[in-house]
C-alpha cells in the first residue's frame, strides 16, 4: 500500500484559486472643445501646433458658425495638448466623453438602443479618424456618461479609455 503525505506536510504550497473582478476604469477619454475664429487657415494652425509637439488627433468634428469655429477633438496625449493650447492663447474647454468600439454586426443602432434602454439623451456623436488596433470607434457626448458607460458595458460593448488610445 502506498501512502502519500499531504502537500502541506511536504512544504509544498499550492496556489489558491483567486477570482479577479475587473473594476471599471476611470480614466475617461478627454475631449477638447477648441474655439477659433472662422478664418482660412486657423484649423490648419491648430492641427500643425499639435502635430509639431507629437500630439496626434484621433477624432475630430468641426462646427462652423458665422464668427467662429468650434473644434471637438480627441488626442492621444491631453496632458501635452492642454499647455500647448494655453501657450498659444487658444480658448478651449474639456469634457469627459464616452468612447465605444464598433464591433462587427453591432453598430450604431445597437449602441443607440442601449442608451435608449437607459433613457439617455445623446447630445452629439462623431467617429474616430484612427485608433490603435485599427478598429472603428465612436465618440458619444451624453447627458450622464457614467450611466451610459454602465448601460453599454451591460450590453457587452467595449468601452475605450484614455489609456487605451494613448500612443
Amino acid at each position: 500500500m502506498l501512502w502519500l503525505a499531504p502537500a502541506a506536510a511536504l512544504g509544498i504550497v499550492r496556489p489558491m484559486a483567486v477570482t479577479v473582478t475587473r473594476q471599471p476604469r476611470s480614466d475617461a477619454v478627454i475631449q477638447f472643445t477648441v474655439f477659433i475664429p472662422n478664418r482660412i487657415g486657423r484649423l490648419h494652425e491648430v492641427v500643425r501646433l499639435l502635430s509639431e509637439r507629437a500630439v496626434h488627433i484621433l477624432a475630430l468634428t468641426v462646427l462652423d458658425t458665422t464668427d467662429s469655429t468650434i473644434l471637438r477633438l480627441i488626442v492621444d496625449d491631453p496632458d501635452s495638448a492642454r499647455p500647448l493650447l494655453e501657450e498659444h492663447s487658444i480658448a478651449f474647454t474639456q469634457t469627459a466623453v464616452v468612447v465605444v468600439e464598433l464591433q462587427g454586426e453591432r453598430q450604431l443602432r445597437d449602441i443607440l438602443a442601449a442608451l435608449l434602454e437607459a433613457e439617455l439623451n445623446v447630445h452629439y456623436t462623431y467617429p474616430f479618424l484612427t485608433r490603435p488596433g485599427g478598429k472603428s470607434a465612436l465618440v458619444l457626448n451624453v447627458e450622464h456618461p457614467d450611466v451610459a458607460s454602465e448601460s453599454l458595458r451591460r450590453n457587452l460593448f467595449t468601452l475605450l479609455y484614455q489609456g487605451d488610445i494613448a500612443r
